[in-house]
């Protein structure tokens, strides 16, 4: 059925859709799916538009806490023959019209490529192995047939598999001890590898805590059986109207400080147990603080002014984790955000309309650095300090007022990225001095908020975008400009 809407109605206004019979009769309607004219294979085209704008370059599917109560079989073959089954992870109902071959599918227009997280919970190392026939075997294996006969005959190789997610967590569905989640990866990553020995596969790690027991049991336990790691780094605590708000914006922009120390620690025990070539793998990302409590008159914090996902700080806080990430040589080998729509991520969809939080042009801005060597560079600016713990976030001695990362492009221009992290300092006059590299030209561009807690609106999409910024070039080697608070800057020295 084609419903069209007259030409004279407003696009933005709300409309009622109802099925009635005359004569007036009862009757049952199952399902009702309702696709714009524009729909990419179900999804959204505005959602692609934005992941393609980010060169997007791994999504993560289907989760997050609903993979472990998640059995993909549920979500293959005609639309209508999947069920409709309670949703494991939160309230509501799943009807299964996304499952693995529309996200192969949304992938591949996006132009990413993905990484399924294996249920792990109440899954069973045989449904995992099903599952990577399903997506890797050819037409003459059981369930490559299956896949064949469901219209993709060519299978779709796809590389990263996650075994478990945050398998630690009493609220995963059957979480587990660090033994009983050595003996899951174990038996799961056997039997998957036995389907397809050429596939990637990743160990879920405990979030936050990098030198846990549960880690560190994966480690002795593993060894010769693993390679990647993979953590979550969501965190923050409870927060009240009494937190206060820079405190809380200091901790969150310097815990990149703390998680490159971690993390080089565990690279460390990794090598130490013998795993050659040890690799990390950041697969969920956000702010995660919670406001608790009543909202107070005279308050220092409320809900809307906190530093949160759809604000300006996730996106230097995304920042500040890329930067130690390359820091880091090639030990974080991936970061995949948490999620994608209205969930972190970067994405928001009201009405119909979908948006940029400052945190997709901060994915943007850093894209440009894809195929780049990073170039070694000497900083000399304040610092600032915080007293209290939020979360994981330990209180932080002398964090560096700014966060600076610079790059070799293929193309041969130097790229620099600058986080502005801190709310105290007002704009910073930065002078950068060049050593071995002759600039012609330079181009410079922002991502500025006006407060922590500055974010685009459906009605104000465009308030936080990328935009040019002034700096000056003297003699070719030495370059000045002025940073503004809460920012991401980004200069191509050509």
């Amino acid at each position: 059925m084609r419903i069209e809407l007259p030409p004279t109605v407003p696009a933005t206004a709300l409309y009622q859709f109802s099925i009635a019979a005359d004569p007036p009769a009862h009757f049952v309607v199952s399902k009702v799916l309702l696709y714009p004219d524009d729909h990419i294979n179900g999804a959204d085209p505005d959602v692609v538009r934005f992941l393609k704008e980010a060169r997007l370059p791994i999504l993560r599917w289907p989760g997050g806490n609903f993979a472990s109560g998640y059995h993909w079989q549920w979500g293959i073959g005609p639309v209508d023959d999947r069920p409709t089954v309670p949703n494991p992870a939160w309230e509501g109902l799943e009807f299964n019209l996304f499952g693995t071959d529309e996200f192969i599918a949304f992938c591949r227009v996006v132009g990413c490529e993905p990484l399924i997280c294996i249920n792990a919970g109440d899954g069973t190392p045989e449904e995992a192995a099903a599952w990577v026939e399903y997506c890797n075997g050819s037409p003459d294996t059981l369930m490559g047939q299956l896949r064949a006969q469901n219209g993709h005959p060519e299978p779709y190789n796809v590389r990263f598999w996650e075994i478990g997610n945050e398998l630690y967590g009493r609220w995963q569905v059957f979480w587990t001890t660090p033994d009983g989640y050595l003996d899951r990866y174990l038996r799961f990553r056997e039997a998957m590898m036995k389907v397809d020995p050429n596939i990637y596969v990743l160990a879920c790690g405990y979030g936050n805590e990098p030198l846990s027991d549960w880690n560190m049991r994966l480690i002795e336990g593993a060894r010769g059986k693993l390679k990647c790691i993979t953590d979550h780094i969501l965190t923050g605590g409870a927060v009240d109207a009494n937190t206060d708000p820079i405190e809380l914006f200091h901790a969150f922009m310097g815990y990149a400080t703390v998680l490159e120390e971690r993390y080089s620690r565990l690279r460390e025990r990794m090598l130490a147990a013998g795993i050659d070539e040890p690799r990390l793998a950041i697969t969920e990302l956000q702010f995660f603080a919670h406001f608790v409590g009543e909202v107070k008159p005279d308050g220092k914090l409320a809900p809307w002014t906190m530093p949160s996902q759809d604000t300006i700080s996730e996106a230097l806080y995304f920042a500040t984790i890329a930067n130690m990430a390359i820091r880091l040589g090639d030990f974080v080998e991936l970061i995949t955000h948490s999620a994608t729509v209205n969930h972190g991520g970067g994405l928001r969809k009201e009405r119909e309309r979908v948006y940029a939080n400052p945190v997709h042009y901060a994915h943007v801005l850093l894209s440009d650095l894809a195929g780049g060597f990073p170039v070694s560079l000497q900083l000399s600016c304040a610092t600032y300090t915080t007293s209290r713990q939020f979360g994981h976030i330990p209180p932080l001695p002398k964090v560096p007022v700014i966060d600076p990362m610079a790059v070799l492009s293929p193309e041969g221009n130097l790229i620099l990225t600058i986080v502005h992290r801190c709310a105290t300092s007002g704009p910073i006059d930065l002078t950068v001095r060049l050593d071995g590299f002759k600039a012609s030209e330079v181009e410079a561009v922002a991502l500025i908020g006006e407060t922590w807690y500055d974010r685009n609106t459906r009605d104000n999409p465009t308030k936080i975008v990328p935009r040019k910024v002034p700096a000056s070039l003297k003699d070719g080697n030495t370059l000045n400009i002025t940073l503004q608070p809460f920012s991401l800057t980004k200069l191509v020295l050509r």
